[in-house]
């Protein structure tokens, strides 16, 4: 665990950057967490190549901080949405999704007020043509407004995956389901 105010990361395989509020989310979403002094060790281990998972509060903090690009706004209904959503994943080749087959249709549970993922169509031509887009909300399922469905992006460098929907709530039957549990085991194979 490092605290907001800590100034160095230790030397870690991955990081995790958890849903939540950061600073109540009185600006915007993640807008003064990605200013800590954390990130900014945080954004210097990813560019050389760290892996980093951002997690709802998380993906706002990396879209904030321009670790992944892209905004996420209000909403679309402009209410908070706290419930388990179908997804289909799109990429199978990160150390995220390895154990996932592409297509395969996941529920992981959402919970946020600001999920609504937003990117001009350049950005948004480019995140599919390169293959970045690693989760969509399945045919109406999508809870927030996304645009093109999408609900989670890696960067160039492949490295950096934020999401919307909260995988390690689903990975273990007393938890209401499994369906998470293939991204951490994903990471394990790939970093161990």
């Amino acid at each position: 665990m490092v605290w907001h105010a800590d100034s160095e990361i230790p030397d870690v395989d991955l990081i995790v950057l958890p849903g939540g509020f950061a600073y109540g989310d009185y600006l915007r979403s993640g807008a003064m967490a990605a200013l800590s002094n954390a990130m900014r060790d945080v954004i210097d281990k990813a560019q050389k190549g760290v892996t980093v998972l951002g997690i709802c509060n998380g993906f706002q903090v990396l879209t904030e901080s321009r670790l992944l690009p892209g905004a996420l706004m209000r909403n679309a209904g402009l209410k908070f949405t706290c419930r388990g959503v179908g997804l289909e994943v799109n990429e199978t080749q990160s150390v995220f999704t390895r154990k996932y087959d592409h297509g395969q249709r996941v529920v992981f549970p959402v919970a946020n007020g600001e999920g609504n993922y937003y990117a001009d169509d350049e950005t948004l031509d480019r995140l599919e043509g390169e293959g970045r887009v690693v989760f969509r909300y399945a045919d109406g399922e999508n809870p927030n407004g996304s645009v093109r469905n999408i609900a989670g992006i890696l960067n160039e460098k492949r490295n950096v995956l934020g999401l919307m929907p909260h995988p390690e709530r689903v990975v273990d039957p007393l938890l209401g389901g499994t369906d998470g549990r293939a991204m951490f085991e994903s990471l394990l194979e790939g970093l161990g």
